[in-house]
């Protein structure tokens, strides 16, 4: 279910009083692939619900380049939705999840094994709310930008 950013605070709220570990993690899904796939199942794996904060396509564009995204918004949203690991998405346009972060307040923030504490900018606000924030190793050989070099011959 795509989760109206207005309204993520109080969803989420609503997990936690389920009894819910929520499980947070961020990033553009452009071309969906096997890195994807088994990032988004072991994210899955930390906690109850996962919620994929999502670029929107103008913040895509910001962070990629103007021949970015390759699907629109909405069809990247439905294909991570038809994953069994993704329960819900939203939306979000600003260059970092820092906002989004501060109004879901995860149990779990995961980002790829190319980060660290010191390289990620939301990793000091899910601490402070009492989350913590795990790591998970890229599939090497995988990502959108080998994908789209591929085709590009």
């Amino acid at each position: 279910m795509i989760i109206d950013r207005k309204n993520a605070e109080n969803f989420c709220e609503d997990l936690r009083r389920q009894n819910k570990k929520i499980v947070f993690t961020n990033g553009c899904f452009d071309i969906l692939h096997v890195g994807h796939v088994r990032y988004l199942t072991a994210a899955k794996n930390f906690g109850d619900v996962l919620i994929v904060g999502l670029n929107t396509d103008e913040s895509v564009r910001k962070l990629k380049g103007s021949s970015r995204p390759i699907n629109s918004q909405a069809d990247r949203a439905e294909v991570l939705l038809g994953l069994k690991a993704v329960d819900h998405v939203i939306f979000f346009g600003e260059q970092t999840a820092e906002n989004l972060i501060a109004e879901v307040k995860p149990a779990v923030y995961v980002k790829g094994g190319d980060y660290t504490l010191e390289t990620l900018p939301e990793a000091k606000i899910v601490q402070s709310s009492g989350g913590r924030v795990e790591f998970i190793n890229l599939v090497a050989g995988r990502s959108t930008t080998k994908i789209l070099e591929k085709i590009r011959g």
